[in-house]
């Protein structure tokens, strides 16, 4: 069994996230800069005097594949490595995968990754 554990964290927290992931056995990753928001729901900003809603923070999208047996382990090392404690640390969802190919050899699920 393969899981994808999809995690939004803060930006300037991603170097650090990552290495902690390659000590903890993660071997690739996918990062996305994204917007969204949450419990933060946005801020008003001043620019050249007028205010405007900034509806959507700055956020990374971290994805990654894991054999079902780390998964737990790896949610654990990017809740403690992102967590400022302050709002907008964000969120990570795990989700079982069907399937896994690696393209160049056709390897299947765990072999995949």
């Amino acid at each position: 069994m393969v899981k994808l554990i999809i995690a939004t964290i803060k930006p300037f927290k991603l170097e650090e996230v990552r290495e902690a992931l390659t000590e903890a056995g993660v071997r690739g990753m996918m990062v996305t800069e994204i917007k969204g928001f949450g419990s933060q729901s946005g801020h008003t900003e001043i620019y050249r005097g007028a205010e405007y809603a900034v509806n959507f923070v700055p956020k990374v999208k971290i994805e990654i594949v894991v054999a079902a047996a780390m998964a737990d382990q790896i949610v654990e090392t990017i809740t403690k490595t992102a967590q400022t404690g302050k709002i907008g640390d964000g969120k990570i969802f795990v989700l079982d995968v069907q399937q896994a190919v690696r393209v160049r050899t056709g390897e299947t699920n765990e072999d995949a990754i």
